[in-house]
């Protein structure tokens, strides 16, 4: 297995370095410089902000090009107004999803494809992060019990939450309505003040609303993307 590196290394120093075939995920790059670096065969997905390359600001080049911008651009606002439209923004994204899996069977729904999760699986964990993030921690409600961990919060005791249901995409899809209602309506009337506020959230300690709100976005925003990736697939299998 290779080494993994957590935490802060903000200021670290990579001099000498090999990395190559490293893998970079929920990292925060601002300000790092890279400079006598061979950078082949790289894929980037990220949030592209005045990055400059050999001396050429790429920005805007590939900003107008990325299909999901400016969405990924919304999904740290800084103020409740920022939040209420990046919402709405992944909410319309969402709809498109879901009419899309609503074409296919059933069955296909509930299919693994390349052994990532399925698309009803998907709206489980979207359920569960919700809850992690919000139902418990912000509004100090309960777990909805098909909720789905990501495999490694798997072995933590999660109030509430039952391995054994199988629910139908109809049930998974109510139960996801109802989290993102409840989200929408918190939204509608937060506070600056309250984004400071600190909360407890299960297995992660303690953070300021805001962040917790941030962590509802990127899952929203990353598992959608998962989602129609997965999507294109059944599609062309039907």
């Amino acid at each position: 297995m290779p080494e993994e590196f957590e935490g802060d290394l903000a200021g670290a120093v990579f001099w000498g370095a090999d990395l190559s075939g490293a893998r970079f995920r929920d990292v925060n790059l601002t300000d790092a410089k890279i400079s006598h670096a061979w950078l082949v065969n790289v894929d980037i997905d990220a949030l592209v902000d005045k990055v400059v390359i050999n001396g050429v600001d790429v920005t805007a080049y590939v900003n107008e090009r990325d299909p999901w911008y400016p969405l990924r651009a919304m999904l740290r606002p800084i103020d409740p107004e920022g939040m209420r439209a990046a919402w709405a923004a992944l909410e319309d994204e969402w709809a498109k999803t879901i009419t899309r899996a609503q074409a296919l069977p059933e069955a296909m729904l509930h299919e693994s494809v390349n052994d990532e999760w399925s698309f009803v699986q998907t709206l489980r964990h979207l359920v569960f992060a919700m809850d992690k993030w919000f139902t418990a921690p912000i509004l100090g409600a309960g777990f909805h019990p098909i909720g789905l961990p990501n495999t490694g919060s798997a072995d933590f005791p999660w109030p509430g939450l039952d391995d054994n249901l199988t629910p139908s995409v109809s049930e998974a899809l109510a139960v996801r309505a109802d989290r993102a209602a409840r989200f929408r309506g918190y939204l509608a009337t937060v506070t600056a003040t309250e984004l400071t506020r600190p909360v407890d959230v299960l297995e992660n300690g303690t953070n300021p609303v805001q962040e917790c709100i941030y962590t509802v976005f990127e899952e929203e925003f990353w598992h959608n993307r998962y989602a129609q990736r997965d999507l294109a697939q059944l599609e062309a299998a039907k």
